[in-house]
């Protein structure tokens, strides 16, 4: 087997199985009918599934058990209540309807994990232009800032298109990489939107290309860590080993050199 039938095989593998799916799906109708149940006076503009899941590049829970579905809760909030009163009120939610799950608070989110996947629950709220906002954990002048929750959606769609349909089943690899190699280091969406604005117009033809060259054009960061540095370090090696293998017509030990970076589910 070559490096890139591995690579395709692998990310095959990484998508969501049909059972998984199917209890997400399940998951995410019932909390959406209970929100409804919940707070039926008027208090919400709106809820909805946004992030990994909505763009099918969610890693299933067997390789990722940092795995989670992002649901926002948009409250009309007419008293101008800060973030942390919004989360608590999730959080009533939660008790009333999943006391026997796991809930706890990761600003800016209200997490509720069940057995087989976890949400956050994102509050936030909404001009008068329909513009969002989310709680602010950086901005000292402000409680909220703005997001565009879907807007990331079309852009990855539109650069999938540009690259064959290859592009989400790189991400998927990467995405792996990163949680089984860099103890997620790197937040999903970064990720994410890393990879598409490298490659919106400029293609590649196989997904051992994507993966030499994204792995050989990462750079860390002053500040990053010693353990990651080295781990990145090791991560170009690999890939300088797979390629010398390869042109010296060696694809058996290629393809056990890859198996280190992204080693078999």
């Amino acid at each position: 087997m070559s490096v890139n039938n591995y690579l395709t095989t692998l990310s095959s593998e990484l998508v969501l199985s049909s059972t998984e799916n199917t209890n997400i799906k399940t998951s995410i109708t019932t909390l959406a009918q209970r929100l409804n149940w919940y707070f039926n006076n008027g208090e919400l503009h709106n809820h909805f599934q946004f992030g990994s899941n909505t763009r099918g590049t969610i890693l299933p829970r067997s390789v990722d058990s940092k795995s989670d579905v992002d649901y926002m809760v948009v409250f009309k909030n007419p008293n101008g209540y800060k973030p942390e009163t919004l989360l608590k009120y999730l959080k009533d939610f939660m008790y009333k309807y999943y006391s026997t799950s796991e809930i706890y608070k990761d600003s800016p989110t209200m997490v509720l994990e069940l057995n087989h996947i976890k949400f956050e629950l994102v509050p936030a709220i909404q001009d008068d232009w329909g513009n969002l906002s989310i709680p602010s954990k950086t901005n000292l002048l402000s409680d909220w800032m703005s997001t565009d929750p879907t807007g990331f959606n079309q852009k990855l769609t539109n650069a999938n298109v540009t690259n064959n349909s290859k592009l989400k089943s790189f991400i998927r690899l990467m995405k792996y990489w990163n949680t089984n190699k860099l103890g997620h280091h790197y937040s999903s969406f970064l990720l994410e939107n890393w990879i598409v604005n490298r490659y919106n117009y400029f293609p590649k033809s196989s997904l051992k290309e994507y993966l030499y060259d994204s792995i050989e054009g990462i750079t860390y960061n002053w500040d990053d860590s010693q353990t990651f540095k080295d781990k990145l370090d090791r991560a170009k090696l690999i890939v300088s080993n797979c390629k010398s293998y390869e042109a010296n017509g060696y694809n058996a030990l290629a393809l056990k050199e890859i198996k280190k970076l992204l080693p078999e589910i």
